[in-house]
């Protein structure tokens, strides 16, 4: 029999399992919406967060293979969302910038995503939401471990 320790670890792989398939189905979604691919959408969302980076550094932030990288720059480029754009302290090299207006765009479809966010997140003490951010941040980085083992073969 298992133990109680257990038997919540699978509880919270399968929660887990649970969030990742919503993720990638509402991300799919808004992908379309927009006439992008989730990757396209997650990559931009990067640059939103992050600001402009090289390739080198959207394929560190992503996980993705560096040549993958460059096919989805193009993409995001045909599609104008993003461009490329000097480096400001180094000619040699090129960042990639997403285009604001695509954001202004993008941003309604996410309220109800975030209202329904913040709603749930009053259920949980101060505490406790520190608890689900470290776990949060932490499955992160373990998942990107897992998609630049997975993309560097």
């Amino acid at each position: 029999m298992a133990s109680r320790r257990e038997e919540l670890i699978q509880r919270v792989f399968l929660a887990g399992r649970e969030l990742s398939t919503a993720a990638v189905m509402f991300h799919t979604a808004v992908a379309a919406k927009g006439g992008l691919t989730a990757t396209e959408t997650k990559a931009l969302d990067l640059l939103e967060r992050l600001g402009p980076l090289t390739a080198g550094e959207l394929s560190e932030q992503s996980g993705l293979a560096p040549a993958s990288v460059t096919g989805l720059i193009d993409r995001l480029e045909r599609k104008n969302v993003a461009r490329r754009i000097p480096h400001p302290q180094d000619r040699r090299r090129v960042l990639i910038e997403m285009n604001r207006d695509y954001l202004v765009v993008s941003e309604p479809v996410f309220d109800d995503l975030v209202a329904g966010l913040r709603e749930l997140c009053e259920k949980y003490s101060e505490d406790q939401l520190v608890t689900i951010i470290d776990f949060l941040a932490a499955s992160a980085r373990v998942q990107q471990s897992a998609t630049v083992k997975l993309t560097s073969d």
